[in-house]
């Protein structure tokens, strides 16, 4: 079994996967896809180099995060590293110790595979290394769900990173915590929106979303005070009650410096009570 004092981690970045992401993240949705036949044939050119630019990844961000969680012992990117959108990322990776794992796509526009080879070298890595305690997921693919399911059962802490609008629930929901790519120390939000995305009549005429987050908050502190059979509760447990419900929440994706932050961004759901040494929370007295 992994000795979770001494903890090692092993990461696997669907590179491909990440680059289009957050290129469709920064531009607009479907970006990545209108733009790659330019992409491909000349990724020089002046319009397509700058919005390339606008997009680039910071591989340092997502290594300096896995490394937070232990050792690193084995980190591997898979991507077509003979295509440009990527080769520009080759000497970074090299530099940080990440194996480059070549995949060729069967066709033009075809998938390259990646899903398939790095479940196969994970499960593999597991068995190989028992001592690996930590698991690192970069992608957002749902075809990853069962990956992150067996390395659960094995034992693993499953980690997952994803670009916010481009991943799948399902596998937010299979890993043990899942961050968004855009709240990583270090990264910086896209500026640059898709103005189409912005101004369409749909959007304008559509009434604002419900607020998830204020539900998820609701639903936990009713859970824990249930549990404890006390109004006030630590918000410490309380927000570790939201991350096993929801992996993906990350109140500085929200825009919030801390948890207590954004409990009090929802002064309708819940209080905050910060006199003693420990900052405690109830649902507002009208959702009692």
């Amino acid at each position: 079994m992994p000795d979770l004092e001494n903890q090692r981690v092993a990461v696997y970045l669907d590179f491909d996967n990440i680059v289009m992401s957050w290129y469709d993240r920064v531009h607009g949705r479907n970006s990545y896809s209108r733009d790659r036949q330019r992409i491909s044939e000349n990724p020089t050119e002046p319009e397509i180099a700058e919005r390339l630019l606008a997009a680039t990844i910071d591989v340092g961000a997502i290594i300096d995060y896995a490394a937070s969680f232990g050792t690193l012992v084995l980190t591997r990117a898979y991507a077509d590293w003979s295509a440009p959108v990527n080769a520009v990322y080759r000497s970074q990776l090299v530099a940080r110790a990440i194996d480059l794992v070549q995949l060729f796509p069967a066709a033009a526009y075809a998938k390259n595979g990646a899903d398939i080879r790095l479940a196969v070298d994970a499960v593999e890595d597991m068995f190989r290394l028992p001592d690996l305690t930590h698991v690192v997921i970069v992608a957002g693919d749902s075809d990853y769900v069962p990956l992150a399911q067996r390395c659960k059962r094995l034992g693993r802490f499953v980690v997952g990173v994803g670009v916010a609008g481009s991943t799948a629930k399902s596998l937010a929901a299979a890993c043990d915590q899942f961050d968004a790519y855009d709240a990583l120390p270090g990264v910086a939000r896209p500026t640059v929106e898709a103005k189409k995305d912005a101004t369409s009549p749909r959007t304008r005429k559509s009434k604002p979303a419900a607020d998830p987050s204020a539900d998820l908050l609701e639903r936990a502190l009713r859970l824990e005070s249930d549990k404890e059979d006390a109004d006030w509760q630590h918000a410490s447990a309380v927000k570790s009650l939201i991350k096993r419900i929801d992996p993906s929440f990350s109140e500085k994706a929200l825009g919030h410096k801390s948890f207590s932050d954004f409990v009090k961004a929802h002064p309708d759901v819940a209080e905050v009570d910060e006199s003693g040494n420990i900052v405690l929370i109830r649902l507002a007295p009208a959702r009692g």
